[in-house]
């Protein structure tokens, strides 16, 4: 499973979408909000959404970062006019937040909802099971006030049904108690069935009998995206955290990703540098990157990135051109050789012959501009069909005129980083 944030206006149309059929009574959240981007026509937007005009407004950049309040990123209780001038005089500027540098690129505008009282939720999935939390003190100080925080577990197997809420939330809730417990237990229901790995509304009011998400942070299981692509939204999106601007063979790799439940990943770290990972398996792929940073190359670790969940030959192979291609690009300045580590652990049920014929395909594309970046390639791989992989990868590798060394289960596992890092 990898956790995948989400913009603060997706959570909350999902929430608008689904939460009442998980809810006992309806909360009324009708989700009035909007995005706002570079590319935003205003006219439009007022156009399909009469109530910017209509409504006293609330404005904030959604790019995965917190504590935008005490940053002076939230805009309250203001007309529209004065609004949108605010987003623009902001939109397209660079920022320091929490520390990192980076450019404000999309806000979110909504109703300004009048309240006294902020509470806090989060849901958290865990290895043992899922754990609800609830405080009174919602809002910025929420952090500061964590030992005033209930936690209630929710098994894995037994699920929220037979679980008391409201008789777990502080009595000092009074009417409000009710209410509290059904959102909560409802909220939990809509976490599962959409394949959340966290969720946060910090804060949300209660007005009259509704309740108002204010503010909201989510992350998702990415690999559910096959099961729950139609419920999360058509216009979802996995954005760049912010200040990381992505590469274009990085957005290619994510869009690849988005295709199969198979999981495909790639972080450029250094494009100069002369160690290119290319590991099938999540932990593995963290076990290699720590083996070569461990030997003193982390400086050189080109990439981090894994192949992984079965992906099919054609997948693999996309991905392996787009490896290949970066690898390849042009000659170290030093003049050293370009290491390949095709690295991995052993396979449940991933078929390595299959994969490997992929990377085979990618391999002879790029043969000629291998033995230009005077390119090695060193493999340890087990799994179904890992020799006749291995024994197809050795030829290919051999006919091409590209050095190849290949392992199997035997081998052990990281010992082929250290053989690479010495030759």
């Amino acid at each position: 499973m990898a956790q995948r944030g989400i913009r603060e206006y997706h959570g909350k149309k999902m929430l608008a979408r689904h939460l009442d059929a998980y809810l006992e009574d309806s909360i009324g959240y009708d989700g009035k909000i909007v995005l706002v981007h570079s590319d935003t026509n205003w006219d439009e937007l007022v156009s399909d959404n009469p109530w910017l005009k209509s409504e006293k407004l609330v404005a904030k950049p959604d790019q995965l970062f917190g504590k935008r309040g005490k940053h002076g990123l939230v805009l309250v209780n203001k007309e529209f006019d004065e609004t949108r001038s605010w987003v623009q005089e902001r939109l397209g500027k660079q920022q320091t937040v929490n520390g990192i540098d980076g450019v404000l690129t999309h806000f979110i505008i909504e109703p300004c909802v009048a309240h006294e009282v902020e509470y806090y939720a989060a849901i958290k999935s865990g290895a043992d099971g899922d754990t609800i939390f609830f405080s009174l003190e919602g809002g910025i100080n929420v952090e500061e006030n964590w030992d005033k925080v209930v936690s209630i577990q929710v098994p894995v197997l037994k699920g929220i049904e037979g679980l008391d809420i409201e008789g777990r939330l502080p009595e000092s809730l009074g009417k409000n108690r009710k209410l509290v417990g059904s959102f909560l237990k409802g909220l939990y229901k809509f976490f599962a069935a959409m394949h959340f790995a966290y969720l946060e509304i910090n804060p949300f009011a209660i007005a009259g009998d509704n309740i108002i998400p204010l503010d909201l942070v989510a992350k998702l299981d990415d690999t559910a995206e096959y099961l729950c692509g139609k419920a999360w939204g058509d216009d979802l999106e996995f954005p760049a955290a912010f200040g990381q601007n992505l590469s274009p063979e990085e957005i290619k790799i994510r869009e690849l990703d988005a295709l199969s439940g198979a999981s495909l990943k790639l972080t450029l770290l250094n494009p100069d540098g002369i160690i290119w990972n290319m590991v099938a398996g999540g932990g593995a792929s963290v076990i290699y990157a720590d083996t070569v940073c461990d030997l003193g190359f982390s400086k050189e670790l080109a990439m981090y990135g894994e192949y992984s969940g079965n992906p099919s030959t054609n997948l693999t192979y996309e991905y392996a051109k787009v490896v290949l291609d970066l690898m390849t690009r042009k000659k170290d300045s030093q003049g050293r050789p370009k290491t390949l580590i095709l690295g991995g652990g052993i396979a449940n049920f991933t078929d390595v012959a299959k994969t490997f014929t992929g990377i085979i395909k990618a391999l002879n594309e790029f043969g000629d501009k291998l033995k230009e970046v005077n390119a090695r390639i060193f493999v340890r791989r087990g799994g179904p069909n890992y020799k006749e992989g291995l024994a197809n990868l050795k030829a290919a590798a051999e006919k091409i005129g590209v050095p190849i060394e290949v392992h199997g289960p035997e081998y052990h596992m990281t010992r082929v980083v250290s053989d690479a890092l010495k030759a």
